[in-house]
């Protein structure tokens, strides 16, 4: 896993939408995030044909309370079924990882009360201590939590990515698209996704709120 490098014109990115298919990346076993600028060369990817997009399963956002002090009460994916739910997963160290949570923050902003929640996840071997840091950076209003690089990569069936990485759930509870950065080929769907988050999310997050909730089940 990695960070993204420092110029969004120098990321390429690719995605899997799982109204399509999901990612299935190589067997490989996952690198470090590197400490320069420049990340590594990551492995491409190959899609995976499926018919019908799946289920969002269970996942468990652990919540910090303060440095020192006991977590709070765990935030349950499936507690937010019946909203469009936009899952950000990051690390508290990446840059463009804080300006996604920003980008986020204006997101919830805008759609308060519309039936759309923001959720983030740290996953970093900081994650826990420095959960709390990433929301005060950011000015993030929704909930961050902390997971494991195991539980997160086991949830997303991937091996080899890069952060920030951004799941869309609809109203039924299925994820709709996935965006995972998992090589480097120029001009991929997920490089211009990212490249224009500020249109691209709530253009993602209207196309959900407009799904009948009856057809989406």
């Amino acid at each position: 896993m990695r960070t993204f490098p420092l110029l969004i014109s120098a990321a390429v990115i690719a995605v899997s939408l799982f109204a399509q298919a999901p990612v299935a990346t190589k067997t490989t076993a996952p690198k470090a995030a590197p400490k320069a600028a420049a990340p590594k060369a990551a492995t491409k990817a190959t899609t995976a044909s499926k018919l019908t997009p799946p289920p969002a399963g269970e996942f468990v956002i652990n919540m910090p309370n303060g440095h020192g002090k006991p977590d709070g009460p765990a935030k349950l994916l499936s507690s937010y079924r019946g909203q469009v739910v936009v899952l950000a997963f990051m690390y508290t160290t990446c840059p463009h990882c804080q300006n996604m949570a920003r980008e986020l923050a204006k997101v919830q902003t805008e759609y308060q009360g519309k039936g759309v929640q923001v959720l983030g996840v740290v996953f970093d071997d900081n994650a826990k201590d420095g959960a709390d840091g990433f929301v005060k950076i950011t000015g993030a209003n929704f909930p961050v939590g902390y997971s494991s690089k195991a539980l997160v990569e086991k949830y997303l069936h991937i091996d080899d990515y890069y952060v920030p990485m951004l799941v869309f759930i609809d109203r039924a509870g299925t994820i709709r698209t996935q965006i995972v950065q998992v090589d480097e080929t120029p001009d991929s769907i997920a490089g211009k996704f990212l490249s224009n988050k500020e249109k691209a999310i709530r253009t993602e997050v209207d196309k959900l709120l407009k799904l009948p909730a009856a057809s989406a089940k």
